[in-house]
């Protein structure tokens, strides 16, 4: 399990996160969920270790999140963070060095299975490819907790299909994954539960079958009550 209390982030003494408590279980699918500038990312990095809390903790199991336990943490960021001359064979290799819980085996699997060459360079990948490659390395780590930043973010339907089936394979009891999207409509089918996140507040946490069971809502709904429009 994952505890965050009163966890905050200010940046040049603007507020980036207000105080955000949460618990995220084992086994489950978190979506994170809000506009532009909510605090997700803020959240999410401070999680993977790019970025110190001004104010709050986070553990891990019971532990405080150190550089020794934010090892067991799999993030993947917004942005490329593959060099262009990089090829997809030598990005596996990078992250075999750098991670000990990389599982290469996995990683090709899956780039066999998108049917992108191991010695393509990724100057000449489209976006969608791209991602779909840095999903799968991030994915092919054996991480309790796998953060993934915009994954369907500048990615096409087929594309964010295949996305969702590698997130869904490595979801197991031990895991926690917790990914943002602006695509409501699209996660519902597959995340446990949303977190909804405004001007750096938690504002609402919802149990996606509870909330569609108990009160005939979909999360696109539950959406438009709290922010009046769907995406951002």
């Amino acid at each position: 399990m994952l505890q965050s209390t009163k966890l905050s982030k200010k940046y040049n003494g603007k507020i980036a996160l207000d105080h955000v408590d949460v618990e995220l279980l084992d086994g489950k699918i978190y979506a994170l969920l809000g506009p532009n500038g909510s605090g997700k990312t803020t959240f999410m990095k401070i999680l993977s270790g790019l970025t110190r809390e001004s104010e709050g903790e986070v553990t891990l199991d019971g532990e405080a999140l150190s550089m020794k336990s934010r090892a067991l943490v799999a993030y993947l960021p917004t942005e490329s963070h593959a060099y262009p001359f990089m090829t997809v064979g030598e990005f596996g290799e990078y992250y075999k060095k750098f991670f000990t819980d990389f599982q290469e085996t996995r990683y090709t699997e899956l780039i066999r299975r998108m049917e992108i060459p191991f010695k393509t360079p990724f100057k000449v990948l489209s976006s969608g490819m791209d991602k779909k490659v840095r999903v799968a390395a991030t994915l092919s780590r054996d991480a309790k907790l796998l953060i993934l930043d915009e994954p369907f973010n500048g990615v096409d339907l087929l594309a964010r299909e295949e996305i969702v089936k590698m997130i869904l394979e490595v979801m197991a009891e031990d895991k926690i994954i917790l990914l943002s999207s602006h695509l409501v409509e699209e996660v519902e089918s597959y995340v446990n539960t949303a977190l909804f996140f405004s001007e750096g507040r938690l504002i609402a946490k919802e149990d996606v079958e509870e909330l569609r069971s108990s009160r005939g809502m979909a999360l696109t709904d539950r959406y438009r009550e709290l922010f009046g429009k769907v995406g951002d």
